[in-house]
């Protein structure tokens, strides 16, 4: 009975052993104990006196943290804390860093479709519209498709408007003919072609130009970047519809550093970004609409809306840029047709 006994247990510890060892790592044997505290630095473009600082990376991070039960904690560091915010992409794929966010107008030559993630001029007319073409078409994955192939995962932080603000009225096409416009990338060049005198100004620079005249409207996002940034002292009009819909902040994940993760905290990390998209998306909509209430109430500034007809006109002179973004990849020649045919079934192209 005692060497039956010794035995049993004997077979028992075995049994546990060989549970315990059998027991699935993510992605690789040198994947993270489950009790772990695992410690993330996450560089990205954003001074942290941005509100998408506190309210995507830090709300992030402070979620991940919560749901793993402290067993991940991302460490959030403001644009040149660590690095500028132009190298977080390298630094992420190196392996630098394990996550980061960025700019999707940034490293447009590494990944061509960023070009369209970055806002095609004239995409949509709405924010549902953007997020629909993201996360309903196939776009975000066709992104993400692109993102693997340089070992990292991808997840779009928000999609919102970028829109102009202006001290003159602007009530048709022909309005933008001469009209002395701050903008930049591809936004500058449409609406150069459109007849505005467009030009690059930096940030810091901006408002000193509006108000010695040196420009008569620009755009830094929407109404809360242009709140943000005091236009509306000197700017009393606000045009919509938006000269695009992009998803300007872009996270990334080393696909190394995932793997090492224990099962359930990468469960945990990818459901808590796709479901960031949603919550922020709303959000940042949310604040556009009682920031502009505010501005009308409290600076007397004036929401222009342009017609549908002079919509059509403008997405028209917009689409001969999107063909030229169909040529610089399969991927985006595929992500452009489907633009075309979403705007197609929409009623604006025929």
């Amino acid at each position: 009975m005692k060497a039956k006994g010794l035995l049993t247990v004997l077979l028992s510890a075995a049994v546990a052993f060989f549970t315990f060892t059998a027991l699935p790592h993510a992605g690789s044997g040198t994947a993270q104990a489950a009790d772990d505290v695992i410690k993330w630095k996450a560089p990205c473009h954003w001074p942290a006196s941005s509100v998408s600082f506190k309210d995507s990376l830090q709300k992030v991070a402070d979620l991940v943290e919560e749901r793993t039960d402290g067993r991940l904690v991302i460490e959030p560091y403001e644009a040149g804390a660590l690095i500028p915010g132009d190298q977080v992409f390298s630094a992420v794929k190196r392996g630098m860093y394990p996550i980061g966010v960025t700019s999707s107008a940034y490293n447009l030559d590494q990944v061509p479709i960023l070009n369209v993630v970055a806002g095609p001029p004239l995409n949509f007319k709405n924010v549902w519209e953007a997020a629909y073409f993201h996360q309903w078409m196939g776009f975000e994955e066709m992104v993400k498709d692109a993102f693997a192939e340089h070992g990292m995962l991808y997840f779009t932080d928000k999609v919102y408007p970028t829109e102009l603000s202006l001290q003159k009225p602007v009530r048709s096409l022909e309005d933008f003919e001469g009209l002395k416009l701050r903008s930049s990338g591809i936004l500058q060049k449409y609406l150069t072609s459109i007849g505005a005198a467009a030009q690059y100004i930096p940030g810091g620079d901006i408002y000193a130009a509006l108000s010695s005249g040196v420009v008569e409207g620009a755009h830094w996002g929407a109404v809360q970047g242009s709140a943000s940034m005091n236009f509306y002292e000197v700017n009393k009009y606000h045009l919509r519809p938006a000269l695009n819909f992009a998803a300007t902040d872009i996270w990334m994940i080393n696909k190394k550093a995932f793997e090492k993760l224990p099962s359930d905290i990468q469960d945990i990390l990818v459901n808590t970004l796709n479901e960031h998209f949603w919550r922020r998306t709303n959000q940042y909509q949310y604040l556009e609409e009682r920031t502009l209430a505010k501005i009308q109430k409290k600076q007397d500034v004036e929401l222009i809306t342009l017609p549908p007809e002079e919509y059509q006109k403008m997405q028209q002179e917009a689409v001969k840029m999107w063909d030229d973004i169909a040529e610089k990849s399969d991927r985006c020649a595929k992500s452009i047709e489907m633009l075309k045919e979403f705007n197609r079934k929409m009623g604006r192209l025929e």
